[in-house]
């Protein structure tokens, strides 16, 4: 639950939109369920191969329960930070979303999702 609490704020703080959201709402328009979410992070993850993100890296997930599914690749990296970008594909969803979120390592030495 804390991985999707903090998705879901990165996803808002980041997400390019010119107006805040209420987690609520952001949860909605994706069409996603908190299994997804979680591997969402779970293949965001698998790009910080021996602690370094390369650019251009892709991963991908799918969850067989809700038929959602998406890749996630690094965009950029910027000092200790990996630039994410996923399309997401939710089940029944005619189109996919791109999302952009933000992976930063912390002084302890663990990437996590930031703002």
């Amino acid at each position: 639950m804390k991985l999707v609490v903090a998705f879901l704020l990165a996803v808002g703080l980041c997400g390019g939109a010119a107006e805040a959201k209420p987690i609520s709402r952001i949860i909605a328009e994706l069409g996603l369920e908190p299994e997804d979410f979680q591997l969402m992070g779970a293949a965001s993850r698998q790009l910080i191969v021996d602690g370094k993100p390369v650019v251009g890296r892709e991963s991908g997930w799918e969850n067989a329960t809700t038929d959602s599914q998406g890749t996630v690749r690094v965009d950029a990296v910027q000092g200790d930070c990996a630039v994410l970008h996923h399309v997401i594909r939710p089940k029944g969803a005619a189109n996919a979303r791109v999302i952009g979120t933000r992976m930063c390592k912390g002084a302890d030495g663990a990437w996590m999702l930031t703002p």
